[in-house]
């Protein structure tokens, strides 16, 4: 058992250090000024935010009404019971915005996009093309990583925002038929108990939450050595682990920001 357990340290720990580089190299690549393909670069970057984000939006539109719609209708039925309908802004604003627009969008984004990725890169790594790019003198980390971690932080921060409209406002219109709050109160609540740290730390959640999931999928999908039979274990791997490196930084996210 001590054995298994210290095996399983020293992975974890070789892990987030070989993460950890490719977050390094990917800062580095962002910010070089060199020139060398930079508008293939562009090209991947721009596609990549076209699936990620635009393709994803009728998905992202849907599981928001529905997660809206439960919890404002809970709120609004219940808090009238104990006498807390002053309290409805508050619920809104710490369950949806804080917590479950961000990490619902980012296991949205997991299961799409990072599972795409993943098995893009796998594909690309049997079929010899990455190693044809080395050759080449081009380098993987601005060509093929820099471009989709950008993709996927920018698509990520605009998705979460437009998750918590969605969520919000569509609730509130498809519940209204259940409630008798009237919209301006209500919007009035929420506007009340949002606060510009509730913001940035929404800001800081899909940056973060962005750069793991690109970051972790390019990752396992470069880990692809010679069959095709590696992919679906890669993406398995990226997958979990993703949700899982999600979780923790938004526990600690949540711990620096709100206590």
């Amino acid at each position: 058992m001590i054995g298994w357990l210290g095996q399983k340290t020293i992975d974890g720990y070789i892990y987030l250090t070989d993460l950890s580089a490719q977050v390094y190299l990917t800062i580095c690549e962002l910010v070089s000024p060199g020139r060398q393909g930079r508008w293939a670069s562009l090209r991947v970057t721009l596609r990549q935010m076209l699936f990620t984000g635009v393709d994803a939006l009728p998905v992202v539109s849907a599981v928001a009404l529905m997660l809206g719609l439960i919890v404002i209708m809970q709120a609004g039925t219940q808090l009238p019971k104990v006498g807390g309908e002053g309290l409805i802004g508050s619920i809104i604003v710490v369950v949806i915005i804080r917590e479950l627009g961000p990490l619902t969008t980012a296991i949205l984004v997991i299961s799409r996009s990072g599972a795409a990725i993943t098995t893009e890169l796998g594909n690309m790594r049997v079929a010899q093309e990455i190693t044809a790019l080395e050759l080449m003198g081009i380098g993987t980390s601005r060509y093929i990583v820099m471009p989709r971690v950008v993709a996927v932080v920018l698509s990520m921060l605009c998705l979460i925002f437009y998750f918590d409209a969605i969520a919000v406002l569509g609730g509130f219109i498809i519940a209204r038929i259940k409630l008798t709050i009237p919209f301006y109160p209500f919007a009035h609540a929420v506007a009340q108990s949002l606060s510009l740290v509730d913001v940035l730390g929404t800001v800081a959640k899909g940056v973060l939450f962005g750069t793991t999931v690109a970051v972790v999928c390019c990752h396992h999908g470069l880990s692809v050595r010679s069959s095709y039979t590696e992919v679906p274990q890669q993406v398995t791997k990226a997958m979990i682990n993703s949700i899982t490196i999600c979780l923790l930084v938004d526990i600690l996210v949540t711990v620096a920001v709100y206590f």
